[in-house]
């Protein structure tokens, strides 16, 4: 089978592994097809972490004509017990001859050990089709599951001077109902919503995905837990963390009891009294959570970036000028201190959303 056709069933698995956008956390987004012939037998996706893995779902669907068949699968087999069994011994059981692999999986469990098995099995494997959109489609798995830390994704709703509020604090609305309505629909794709403590104060916001039935975790920064426990954060399904600093014997307060009653209190490691944002990311990855969607406020944003914890961005600017030394600027921490070390973006999209223009980047 010539590549041009390998590519027309990898980009067909590639569609089916994007069905489950947003609801394999901690899994990769995986697609296969049993293919004879030019004739697809059977196909499958990897729908949600527990569930088939998408070569298995492809090989049940096929049944007995995979005998002889190719599979195609957009990411490498694995050869580890995890929810489910290793689906190499599976696909050596089920008669397949050849295997077309998208990507290999950067799993370190993995990462090479399934191709090798499969070929020690006299099972042929054809590697690297279509892998740069394949590591796309991945990068929060690739991310989590190589360094161990989610994927960060820093949101931001600015004035085009760069205000979230103005000195007075108002901060509704700076962008249209258009770009709400946007970043809504975003939070369904990530595992956790997160905001400083100021956030918090300052717009007291619910947090939740309007437009989806699947409500992401919301993590709150609050080195002190001066969160109130009336806030509306608390007001919708799904659960709060608030990620902190211990708490000294014998120095407990009130509201720390109350609110240990109504979320997760997540205490990490201390760094010039403020939290160490690397030890967050540690500990929410061992959370299994795989990716994040930062919201503000501006210190909170400022300091992700100074630790060099930010992959992308996502910026949403309305034409609108607020002025005022003394307004919120969306990105604050301590900043550079010369030009040539600004933080630069790569892969860099810029789309109209009502009267707003949404820039979108990746830090490089």
């Amino acid at each position: 089978m010539t590549k041009k056709n390998h590519e027309y069933f990898m980009i067909r698995a590639m569609k089916l592994a994007l069905k489950a956008k947003g609801k394999t956390s901690p899994n990769p987004l995986v697609g296969a097809l049993v293919v004879k012939k030019g004739k697809i037998l059977g196909e499958g996706y990897h729908a949600k972490a527990g569930l088939a893995h998408a070569e298995v779902a492809a090989l049940d669907e096929a049944g007995k004509k995979a005998k002889g068949a190719t599979l195609y699968v957009t990411l490498e087999p694995c050869v580890h017990f995890g929810r489910t069994p290793p689906c190499v011994d599976r696909i050596i059981k089920s008669g397949i001859k050849e295997v077309i692999v998208g990507m290999v999986d950067p799993n370190p469990l993995n990462n090479g050990r399934g191709v090798s098995i499969l070929r020690q099995n006299k099972v042929k494997v054809k590697l690297g089709f279509l892998e740069g959109e394949l590591k796309k489609i991945n990068e929060v798995f690739i991310k989590y599951i190589s360094k161990r830390t989610p994927f960060v994704t820093v949101k931001v709703a600015q004035s085009l001077d760069g205000r979230i509020a103005t000195r007075t604090g108002d901060s509704k609305w700076i962008t249209s109902d258009k770009s709400r309505v946007l970043a809504h629909r975003l939070r369904q794709s990530y595992d956790a919503v997160m905001v400083g403590v100021n956030t918090i104060l300052r717009d007291n916001p619910r947090l939740g995905a309007r437009f989806s039935k699947k409500y992401p975790l919301r993590i709150i920064v609050d080195s002190q837990l001066s969160t109130p426990e009336g806030a509306n954060i608390f007001s919708r399904n799904g659960q709060v963390i608030i990620v902190t600093l211990p708490s000294r014997p014998g120095q407990e307060t009130e509201n720390r009891k109350i609110l240990s009653q109504k979320v997760k209190i997540l205490e990490v490691k201390e760094k010039t009294g403020q939290i160490n944002l690397k030890d967050m990311m540690k500990k929410l990855a061992q959370m299994e959570i795989t990716n994040i969607l930062v919201e503000g406020g501006g210190t909170l944003i400022g300091s992700l970036f100074d630790e060099g914890l930010v992959d992308k961005i996502l910026f949403f600017i309305s034409p609108k000028i607020i002025g005022g030394k003394e307004a919120i600027s969306s990105v604050m921490g301590k900043g550079i201190t010369r030009i040539d070390r600004a933080i630069k973006l790569k892969d860099i999209r810029l789309k109209r959303i009502g009267e707003d223009f949404l820039i979108e980047g990746y830090i490089k």
